[in-house]
C-alpha cells in the first residue's frame, strides 16, 4: 500500500528507457524452495516457473538452485542444481538457453520495457482507484450517522412519511422548523458537530479531486500512450511470427482506458459542483443552528440570510444530501451484476459506444447497465482484459525456453560451498567455471571447467576438465567467490601470522585434466612448482585484530559512483561487525606484483 506513496519509489518503480540501454534485456532468475526456477523480465514482467529433470533419473527427483551465472555477451545461463534428499555429493551445471533474447521478431527490450511500465501503471491506478473510493466513502459516512438520529425522529411526528430531505427544504422555502428539526440542529450538529461534518465532506472531496486530477488521470493518460505502441508493435507484426498479442486486443484495451477517462472526468464534474452546492448549504446549516441555538435573530443573521444562495441549498438538499451522483461511480454494486455484465461487454461492440449509451439512458432517468459506469468494475475489467495480454506474451516467450545438456561434477564426498563463474571467450562458446570445497576438508577446493559450444542459441554437449588444489599444511578455507574471469578469491584462516589471508586463485591459468562423469579430479599441491606465486598470490588484512572474519562478500570494480576498486567485505563471527577491504592496485598483473595487505577502507 506505500508504493506509490513517496517520490523515490515512484522512480524507482516508473524507471524510463535509456538510450544507452535500448538493446538490453534484464532477465532475473528466482530459485523457488519447490525445485522451480521463475523467471522474469525487468523484475515483475512474469514469463513462468521452469523445472529441470535429467533424464537419467526418477521424474520425482526434485532438483533445487544453488547457483547462477550469465554474461551479457551470451543468451545461456548456467545453473547449479543439486538434487534434493541425495548424498550432497554431486552438483549439476545446467545451461539454460533463453532462445527469446537471442532472437525474437519484435524488439524485445522496447516490448518488455513497455509492458512492465504498463504492469505497474495498472497497479497505479488500482491503487488511486482505491483511494478514491476511500475518501468518496469519508464525505458520505459522517453526515449518514447525523442524519440517521433526525430521519426517526420525523417518522414518529404522525405527519405521515416525512423526510429529512422534506423537512429542511420547508425549512428553506419557508423558515419554519420542525420540532425534531430543531432539536436535532441544536443538541446534535450544533456548532461542533457543523465543524465536523463541514472537515469531513470538504477534506474529502478535495482530496478526491485530487487523486483524479493529479493521478488518475494521467496514469490513463500514459497507459493510452503505452498502448498506441504496442498497437503500432502488434500492427507492424501483424502478418509475421507470433508476438503473444495482437491489433484487436490492444484496441479493446485502449477502448476501455477510454472509458475511464470519460467516467474520471464526469467524476471531476461531479466532485467540482457537489463542493459548490455543499459550500452554500454548509453556510446555511451553520446560519440555521445559530438562528435556532439563540432567542432572538441578530442583524448580522439577518444580513447573511439574505446573501445566502437558497437555489444551491434548496440543490444540494434535494440531490447531494441523502444520496451522491458519485454513488454510481463508486458505491459497491451486486456481485452477480458484474459477472452478468462482463459477459455483456464481451460480445465484441465498442465499450465507449456502449458506456455512452447507458450514461444517456441513467441522465434521462431509464434503467441502465449499473456497473458499467463503475470505476471499480472498468479498472477490474482492464486489468482482466490486460493480464491475459501478458500471459499471451508470456507464453510466446516462454516456448523460447530451454535446458541444454548438463554437466555432472562429483568429487565423492559432501560438498560444503560452491560456486559459479560464466566466462564467454566468444559468441559461439561458453565456459562455466566451478568451484566446490568438501565437508570433511577444508584444505582442498576443487575446479571445473565445463566448456559448451553455443549454436544459434542453444548449448550443446559439455566437455569437462577439473583440477584440486590443496592449500598450504594448516590452511582452512573459511569462504571463495568468484571475482571475474581471472580470479576466484578464497578468504582462509593459517597458522602464522597474519592469521586470515586472502588468496587469488589465477584459475584459467592451471592445467586443467579431461574427467569423466563421477571421476575425481586430480589434486595440485600449492608450492610445488616454480610459477606458483604468480598463480596462487597471498595478501594479508591490516587492522584485523579482535576480528574475526566468518563471511565474505566479493564486489567487482566499478565506476558508478566514482572510480571504486575492487573490494572484498567481511562479516565478523558475531555477524554485526564488518569490515571492508580494498584490493590494490594491479593486485590481479602478472608483472608488478601488489603489496602484500590489503588496506581497510
Amino acid at each position: 500500500m506505500f508504493l506509490f506513496s513517496t517520490t523515490t519509489s515512484l522512480e524507482f518503480v516508473f524507471r524510463p528507457l535509456k538510450a544507452e540501454d535500448a538493446d538490453d534485456v534484464h532477465v532475473m532468475v528466482v530459485g523457488m524452495e519447490d525445485g522451480g526456477i521463475h523467471l522474469s523480465i525487468y523484475d515483475s514482467f512474469v514469463i513462468g516457473t521452469f523445472r529441470y529433470e535429467d533424464p537419467f533419473m526418477s521424474r520425482e527427483t526434485v532438483f533445487e538452485l544453488c547457483g547462477h551465472s550469465s554474461r551479457p555477451e551470451t543468451a545461456t545461463h548456467m545453473l547449479l542444481m543439486r538434487p534434493k534428499g541425495g548424498d550432497g555429493s554431486t552438483l549439476h551445471v545446467v545451461p539454460m538457453d533463453l532462445t527469446f533474447a537471442h532472437y525474437s521478431p519484435v524488439n524485445l527490450s522496447l516490448l518488455s520495457s513497455k509492458v512492465t511500465t504498463l504492469q505497474n501503471l495498472l497497479r497505479y491506478v488500482r491503487q488511486a482507484q482505491s483511494h478514491m473510493t476511500g475518501e468518496w466513502k469519508s464525505t458520505r459516512e459522517l453526515p449518514s450517522r447525523f442524519l440517521l438520529g433526525v430521519q426517526d425522529d420525523l417518522k414518529k411526528m404522525g405527519t405521515g412519511d416525512l423526510t429529512i430531505v422534506q423537512a429542511l427544504y420547508h425549512t428553506v422555502v419557508t423558515g419554519h422548523v420542525f420540532p425534531p428539526v430543531k432539536e436535532w440542529l441544536v443538541d446534535v450538529v450544533a456548532e461542533r458537530g457543523h465543524k465536523r461534518w463541514e472537515k469531513a465532506v470538504v477534506s474529502g472531496l478535495l482530496n478526491l479531486r485530487s487523486l483524479v486530477h493529479e493521478n488518475f488521470i494521467p496514469a490513463l493518460e500514459r497507459c493510452g500512450i503505452i498502448l498506441s505502441r504496442l498497437l503500432g508493435i502488434a500492427r507492424f507484426h501483424e502478418s509475421s511470427e507470433s508476438i503473444g498479442f495482437n491489433a484487436i486486443q490492444i484496441s479493446k484495451l485502449m477502448d476501455v482506458v477510454s472509458c475511464l477517462m470519460v467516467v474520471a472526468n464526469k467524476v471531476l464534474l461531479q466532485v467540482m459542483s457537489e463542493l459548490e452546492h455543499f459550500t452554500a448549504f454548509s453556510i446555511w446549516l451553520r446560519l440555521e443552528i445559530d438562528k435556532q441555538a439563540s432567542s432572538t435573530v441578530s442583524e448580522e443573521l439577518t444580513e447573511k440570510e439574505a446573501t445566502m444562495d437558497n437555489a444551491k441549498v434548496l440543490l444540494y438538499i434535494q440531490r447531494y444530501l441523502i444520496t451522491s451522483p458519485l454513488a454510481m461511480y463508486f458505491d459497491e454494486g451486486d456481485k452477480g451484476d458484474y459477472t452478468k455484465d462482463e459477459k455483456l461487454v464481451d460480445d465484441g461492440q465498442s465499450l465507449l459506444q456502449l458506456l455512452d449509451k447507458e450514461l444517456q439512458k441513467q441522465e434521462s432517468g431509464q434503467d441502465y447497465l449499473k456497473t458499467l459506469p463503475h470505476i471499480g468494475f472498468l479498472v477490474n475489467y482492464l486489468a482482466n482484459k490486460a493480464g491475459a495480454v501478458f500471459q499471451n506474451i508470456a507464453e510466446a516467450e516462454k516456448r523460447g525456453v530451454r535446458f541444454g545438456e548438463a554437466a555432472k561434477i562429483s568429487i565423492g564426498t559432501r560438498i560444503w560451498k560452491e560456486d559459479v563463474f560464466l566466462c564467454a571467450p566468444s559468441e559461439s562458446l561458453a565456459e562455466a567455471n566451478t568451484a566446490v570445497v568438501p565437508e570433511n576438508n577444508k584444505n582442498i577446493i576443487y575446479l571445473f571447467k565445463i566448456e559448451v559450444a553455443i549454436t544459434n542459441g542453444m548449448s550443446g554437449s559439455p566437455f569437462t576438465e577439473a583440477v584440486g588444489v590443496r592449500l598450504m599444511t594448516g590452511a582452512t578455507i573459511i569462504d571463495f567467490s568468484f571475482l571475474d574471469e581471472k580470479s576466484l578469491l578464497l578468504l582462509c584462516h593459517i597458522e602464522e601470522e597474519p592469521r586470515h589471508v586472502l588468496i587469488r586463485v589465477a584459475y584459467r591459468k592451471i592445467q586443467y585434466e579431461p574427467v569423466q562423469e563421477g571421476q575425481i579430479p586430480p589434486v595440485l599441491e600449492i608450492g610445488t612448482r616454480s610459477h606458483d606465486d604468480d598463480i596462487f598470490p597471498r595478501f594479508g588484512f591490516a587492522h584485523m585484530s579482535g576480528f574475526t572474519p566468518v563471511q565474505m562478500e566479493v564486489l567487482k570494480a566499478n565506476d558508478l559512483r566514482g572510480d571504486l576498486p575492487a573490494r572484498v567485505c567481511l562479516v565478523g563471527r558475531d555477524k554485526a561487525m564488518y569490515k571492508t577491504y580494498r584490493l590494490p592496485e594491479g593486485w590481479d598483473k602478472d608483472k608488478d606484483r601488489p603489496a602484500e595487505r590489503a588496506e581497510e577502507e
